[in-house]
């Protein structure tokens, strides 16, 4: 039998010990609870696709962190220090038609509506900021332990996202933390959840820095489902430092969803589709 040269035998050697590599880090993953961002969504998770309804204009500076609908509006709140806002915009047109400025050492995060009041988190300043919902007049502040990412409600509570696979519950008048989810798809928590938003007795978060959005159930954590949008806007409409899917609205008078990114210059109505 001819044996190998030495330089074939060293190259062979590497590409074994680089898989022996990737295979041990997956099971470090597995095995930690870590969620291995291309590995999702799971081979035998549920996934839903989509079709798009309808599209309309976006600012394309809008570093989208927030976003609910009310009665034609769009409201939105968006980051980067300097630049954070809270708006008010026409969804047809895009037109912002209300929009308040945040100062220059917050970073705006999180939104959402309780009573006609609307509630909008910070990034790292532990304060949220809450406002009357017709003029933007502040009403109040409060302050929350860690970082603020994505905010919503259900009606009784407020859910609100930090980064990790846990969701806190929140009391809407006190502002205290009444108790935590963990998100897991089987036993595996999901992290990295961000822009939330309450749909039907579901909480669809947004996964950062992916095109993905999970349906979880509001009281036990356990992921309904995983929606893949990919493809939605192709990439080169989408700003390359950080045009990343962000923004989940939802028009519970006529059963309607949308979705927009971070600098993406528009907002998609979309419906949902399982598959098979």
């Amino acid at each position: 039998m001819m044996k190998r040269p030495k330089s074939e035998q060293g190259i062979y050697r590497k590409i074994f010990n680089l898989i022996f590599l990737e295979a041990v880090l997956l099971i470090i993953f597995l095995e930690e609870g870590i969620s291995a961002g291309p590995l999702f969504p799971p081979v035998d998770a549920v996934v839903y696709g989509y079709r798009i309804i309808q599209t309309y204009p976006h600012d394309p500076k809008a570093f989208t962190q927030g976003l609910i609908y009310r009665d034609g509006f769009l409201f939105e709140s968006t980051g980067i220090n300097g630049k954070s806002t809270l708006r008010k915009v026409r969804l047809t047109t895009g037109e912002v038609v209300l929009q308040h400025h945040l100062p220059k050492k917050y970073f705006g995060e999180g939104l959402t509506e309780f009573e006609d009041r609307l509630i909008q988190l910070t990034w790292k300043s532990n304060l949220a900021f809450v406002y009357d919902r017709i003029s933007f007049k502040l009403v109040k502040a409060f302050s929350f332990e860690g970082e603020g990412w994505g905010l919503t409600q259900d009606g009784n509570r407020l859910i609100m996202s930090d980064g990790s696979a846990e969701l806190r519950i929140l009391d809407p008048k006190t502002f205290k933390e009444l108790h935590r989810i963990s998100v897991l798809h089987g036993k595996t928590p999901i992290s990295d959840l961000n822009e939330l938003e309450f749909v039907k007795g579901e909480i669809f978060a947004n996964r950062w820095q992916t095109d993905q959005i999970l349906r979880i159930d509001s009281n036990s954590g356990k992921i309904n489902g995983w929606i893949d949008l990919k493809g939605l806007l192709p990439k080169k409409g989408q700003d390359a430092s950080a045009g990343v899917l962000n923004g989940i609205a939802y028009d519970e008078v006529s059963d309607r969803l949308f979705v927009t990114g971070k600098f993406w210059p528009k907002v998609f109505e979309i419906s949902l589709h399982r598959r098979p």
